[in-house]
């Protein structure tokens, strides 16, 4: 099952999908954005992780799509925990060309409107730096609140960052959605 957004169809990673994860998670740029850190990988190396996490149930690394660019990036739903009906999520998209085009928002209410409709998930929990004032309006017009900052919490480029813990409640979503009819036009 492949999950539909207006603009965006969030798919099963394939082995064909890891030389663009790979050279995603190798830009300079994108590694400066995002929480976490990585090591240089190869695609042998990305393939490998693909095969040993291929069925896992408590993490999903979804590729987008869009009609127009093909693969564009990655969503996540990660550490499910079924008793509590929780996830954490995330999403990278793989070139700046992609950015401010939707293609985000469109993920993020697809990523939730499984979450919740589907897994029958609780919430989902996510968390940025401080300064990417990108994702922070990204998940503020997804209906997302900030919950807090963690001050000083991953060291990166040499500093220590904030990092803002945001979430969202199914019943915040399903208000969110009667509200601005995101899916009415579906």
């Amino acid at each position: 099952m492949n999950i539909k957004g207006h603009r965006v169809t969030l798919r099963a990673m394939e082995f064909s999908d890891c030389s663009m994860v790979c050279q995603m998670f190798n830009d300079p740029e994108m590694e400066n954005l995002v929480v976490g850190w990585a090591f240089p990988i190869s695609e042998y190396a990305q393939e490998k992780w693909l095969e040993n996490h291929y069925s896992d149930q408590t993490s999903f690394r979804f590729i987008i799509e869009t009609k127009e660019d093909g693969p564009v990036g990655i969503a996540t739903l990660m550490d499910i925990d079924w008793k509590n009906r929780k996830a954490d999520h995330g999403m990278k998209l793989a070139n700046r060309k992609h950015r401010s085009k939707g293609i985000g928002t469109d993920t993020v209410m697809a990523i939730m409107r499984y979450a919740f409709d589907e897994l029958g998930l609780n919430r989902l929990e996510s968390s940025w730096f401080a300064d990417n004032v990108a994702s922070r309006g990204l998940y503020k017009k997804c209906g997302w609140v900030e919950e807090g900052t963690r001050r000083e919490c991953i060291y990166k480029g040499g500093k220590y960052r904030d990092l803002l813990i945001s979430g969202i409640l199914a019943s915040e979503y399903y208000k969110l959605i009667q509200t601005n009819h995101y899916w009415d036009q579906f």
